[in-house]
């Protein structure tokens, strides 16, 4: 067979509470979260060799049996019961890596759709978001795209029901020498914030009833204006890193800003504009003070999907 490709596109969090700590110690979790169509790309090609080897056009990157890539392949080859099974997968990064824009994530999603469909294994997409979510948290969002709410760690979803992808324009900035350890993120939220973490059920399902109900998916429906957008970890990833203070300061001197937060648990950060004309500008007004900075810089739009073949 020949190579296969497959779209693996970034997302951002529009919303990111931190409802409280679940029985299995992961928080729970409410929030929204929008594709991109900033992307990376699987190359695929089939080997009889039994072999799932990774390559990737960074060598920043691991490449070996810690990547999301080969944990999803080895995952879907244990399921079908196929140990012959093999491939030599290729992957061209655009997406920041350790950005908070589920990159990684993102990939193994991409591996799971493409082996699926290379080897001919037949599962469905309920199967595939099963395995998704024994992967990592994000993983099924990625599988599904879009604009969703995503509850529990992050896995269990419900579409936004927006019809079409927001019109939005987005200016998204990193400085690639600032990362963010996800775990230490949220352990430092419990620290800070645990005394105001929600306890039973009842009160989870109060807060997401809030967010289906809330002034966010009115704004994405086009029913009212934009709120401020809430990352709760923002002001625990803020004060801590230098990088995301003046990042978030230089977004908000943008022209037409219509929000600015901070995505999952950084570094990476980004500005909402009208339309994608409105971050192409800002991102013209800012260039010079993002290049002085060390910032690199994306203009990127919504989608309404995820991984996808192709």
């Amino acid at each position: 067979m020949a190579e296969l490709l497959v779209s693996a596109p970034a997302k951002i969090n529009l919303h990111l509470e931190v409802l409280g700590l679940r029985p299995d110690g992961f928080h729970e979790l409410a929030m929204v979260m929008q594709t991109l169509d900033l992307a990376d790309q699987l190359s695929i090609r089939p080997t009889a060799d039994g072999a799932i080897s990774l390559t990737c056009d960074r060598d920043d990157l691991p490449t070996d049996g810690s990547n999301l890539v080969v944990k999803a392949g080895e995952l879907l080859r244990a399921r079908v019961g196929l140990p012959e099974l093999g491939a030599s997968i290729h992957l061209r990064k655009r997406i920041p890596i350790g950005a908070g824009l589920a990159g990684g994530s993102s990939n193994g999603a991409a591996a799971l759709v493409g082996l699926n469909a290379l080897w001919g294994c037949g599962f469905s997409s309920a199967q595939l978001h099963a395995m998704a979510a024994e992967l990592g948290s994000d993983m099924p969002f990625c599988l599904e795209g879009g604009t969703q709410l995503c509850f529990g760690r992050g896995e269990r979803l419900e579409p936004a029901g927006l019809g079409a992808a927001p019109a939005l324009g987005v200016l998204l900035i990193k400085h690639p020498d600032s990362s963010v350890s996800t775990p230490w993120a949220y352990g430092r939220c419990q620290e800070l914030r645990g005394d105001f973490y929600l306890q039973s059920e009842e009160e989870f399902e109060q807060r997401r009833q809030a967010l289906r109900s809330g002034p966010l998916l009115a704004a994405l429906r086009g029913e009212a204006p934009l709120p401020p957008l809430r990352n709760d970890l923002q002001p625990v990833v803020e004060p801590e890193l230098a990088s995301v203070r003046e990042g978030l300061a230089l977004l908000r001197q943008a022209e037409g800003a219509l929000a600015v937060a901070m995505s999952g648990s950084g570094p990476s950060l980004f500005a909402l504009f009208a339309d994608p004309a409105g971050a192409e500008a800002a991102h013209q007004q800012l260039a010079a003070d993002l290049a002085a900075a060390g910032f690199e810089a994306w203009c990127c739009r919504c989608i309404g999907s995820g991984v996808s073949l192709g």
